[in-house]
């Protein structure tokens, strides 16, 4: 099995890695300061609603992946 980064994961690298702050963030974006802080540092989930407004701020897309299937089962 293959190590693969997790929604949340990604998230939070992209929030990390963005440039901005978290204030900006959450001007942005309407996410709470407090609840962007606590999702970052691994303390909390994300709403879904949450997890769109900061995709779509951050400009990441959820794509689906092949899947190889194994033959013979």
């Amino acid at each position: 099995m293959t190590s693969m980064a997790t929604v949340t994961k990604t998230l939070r690298k992209a929030v990390e890695q963005c440039g901005e702050s978290r204030y900006a963030i959450s001007k942005a974006t309407g996410i709470p300061a407090s609840v962007l802080s606590r999702f970052v540092a691994g303390g909390h989930g994300l709403r879904s609603d949450n997890i769109d407004r900061l995709s779509a701020y951050l400009g990441l897309e959820l794509k689906a992946k092949r899947v190889k299937t194994r033959k013979g089962r």
